[in-house]
């Protein structure tokens, strides 16, 4: 249960992250499609499984921005926080249900991941150094203007 509360947070904070890289706010759709890219890479889908998992998807991620503009208004409530909670458990559940066997298995293990953030990757050179990445609260700080 806590896992699910965890993506949901983790979830609205890729959206923030996501809107603040961007000169313009990102889509559901943008969001929803990067998602299934994502996705994709860990779980073959057939097209009927990827048509509606994308669906709910987009429907998720439109409460969830909808709810990032009442915190940025302050218009927002704890009943608001509930239904996103809510929304994102809906959503896994009617993702994990039109699933089939492995892919299920697979779909834990993307969650997973997407739970863990960000690892570290190794920059290609004579060294073989690798490079840091930032997460957590300071992953969320933007650098100082010049």
């Amino acid at each position: 249960m806590m896992k699910k509360y965890i993506l949901v947070l983790l979830t609205i904070i890729a959206t923030c992250s996501l809107a603040n890289a961007q000169k313009t706010p990102p889509t559901a759709t943008e969001l929803a499609t990067k998602n299934m890219e994502a996705m994709e890479k860990k779980i073959k889908l057939n097209p009927t499984q990827r048509s509606i998992i994308y669906n709910y998807t987009v429907d998720m991620y439109k409460e969830q921005l909808a709810l990032a503009k009442k915190q940025q208004t302050g218009g927002y409530s704890d009943e608001s926080v509930t239904k996103i909670y809510k929304l994102q458990n809906d959503t896994n559940n009617n993702i994990r249900n039109i699933l089939k066997g492995e892919q299920q298995t697979q779909y834990d293990d993307f969650i997973e991941e997407q739970l863990r953030g960000p690892q570290k990757k190794k920059k290609k050179g004579k060294h073989d150094e690798e490079e840091e990445t930032v997460s957590g609260i300071a992953g969320l700080k933007t650098p100082p203007s010049m």
